[in-house]
Parts: C-alpha cells; structure tokens; sequence
C-alpha cells in the first residue's frame, strides 16, 4: 500500500545550497521553457502530487486538473487514480503534462496511453523523468528512461515527437552522484574513514553546486545525464 500524504515537492526556488540544486537547475530550466511554448487549454497533470508549478502554469493556461494514486500532503489531487486507468473523458485536455512521476508507474505505458486518449488532436505532452536518480520512494521506484526509451513508448502510443531536453550532461551527473555519496562516508570507520570525513568537511556543497555547473555548462557531454524532459504531439 502506497503511503497516504506523501510529503512531496512544493517549492520550486532552489538555491545553491540545497542537495539537488545540480538537478533542479538543468531540470527546471528546460521544463519551464517547455511550459511557456507548450502549456494551453485545459491542462491535466499525471501525479500531480502538491501542484508545485501551479503558479507557473496558472498564467499559460485556463483550467488545470489533477490526478494521483494517492492523496497529496497538501491535498491537492483532484481525482485519485492509476495512471493507466484514469477516469476522465477521452480528448477532453489541450495539455497533459507529468512529471518526475513515470518511474514510479507499473505500467508505463499505460500512462503514456492514456495521455494521448486524454488529448485533443494536436494537443502537447510534456512528460520528464530521470535516467540517474538513487532510489527512492521504495518499493514504488521502477525504471529509469534513456531519451531512446521515451521515444519508443511515445511513438507506440502514436505520438509524434516534438523536442527531447537533456538536463544537464555528464559533469552535473558526477556532481549530483558525489553529493549523494557523501552521507555514506560516515558509515566508514578506522583512521581511512577519518581521513575522508577530515577532507569531506572542506567541500561544502554549494561549492560542489557551484563548481560541477560551470563546468558541466562548458563541457557539452549529454552521453550521461540526469533527466528528460520530452514535448510529444498528439498527430
């Protein structure tokens, strides 16, 4: 059973300072941008937990509905329901959007599915999830996407593939992995453990941040990145 009131994503401002700063930078940049070409109508968002882009979207767009398989901590989610199985009128959005959400769906082409049934013709996906991100939400944690991946489930669906966005490359992967390794050098005992700590404690992470980014917008290497974001039209 999923865990009712989940605390999820709210606040869209991250600073440098934060853990995922690295993600959320390249993340939201590309995701944003995707919004102000795309999102219009009456829009529908696939595990919308707490709506954290609510504000942003309430300028592109007149009616914003929202789906989940389970009640958001802030009690956001209008109809509650799998993400194959959603019960709303067939072509009846101008815009569907889900993010960060197809990972955690058994079925992920059943979501994909159902975006394109939910659609008018001609209406926009916009559609993100992660190829690196450490586990979480466990059990409820299943796959992770190559832009290759996304591209057969949309083009299965019938989709037509609008935009693929990387966000970031290869240098915020290795920034945003060190990050999330610190933590488990504490576990390490003996003088090897001390010594790491010891040299830890002089990386902060907005340095990390800081660093890993300008580097990564230098160094133009999408082989290896952290997340998608994917426009698809319905044809």
């Amino acid at each position: 059973m999923r865990e009712e009131n989940l605390s999820r994503l709210t606040e869209t401002e991250i600073n440098i300072n934060n853990l995922h700063y690295l993600h959320y930078k390249f993340y939201h940049r590309d995701l944003f941008d995707s919004f102000q070409k795309y999102a219009t109508g009456k829009l529908l968002d696939i595990g919308c937990g707490n709506k954290p882009y609510e504000r942003i979207l309430s300028k592109l767009i007149n009616n914003y509905v929202g789906v989940d398989v389970i009640q958001s901590s802030e009690n956001k989610v209008d109809f509650l329901c799998l993400a194959n199985n959603i019960p709303l009128e067939s072509e009846s959005f101008d815009t569907v959007i889900s993010t960060q959400t197809i990972e955690h769906v058994e079925d992920p082409q059943g979501l994909i599915n159902e975006a394109y049934r939910l659609l008018k013709a001609n209406g926009y996906l916009i559609i993100s999830g992660p190829m690196y991100w450490p586990l979480h939400e466990e059990p409820y944690d299943f796959f992770r996407f190559t832009k290759h991946g996304f591209t057969y489930l949309l083009q299965t669906a019938g989709f037509e593939l609008v935009e693929v966005k990387s966000n970031g490359g290869s240098w915020s992967v290795a920034g945003q992995a060190l990050l999330h390794a610190i933590p488990s050098a504490y576990n390490i005992k003996g003088f090897r453990g001390f010594v790491l700590r010891t040299t830890l404690k002089f990386l902060k992470t907005k340095h990390i941040n800081s660093f890993f980014s300008k580097i990564d917008e230098e160094i133009k290497d999408h082989t290896n990145t952290m997340n998608y974001v994917i426009i698809a039209k319905k044809r």
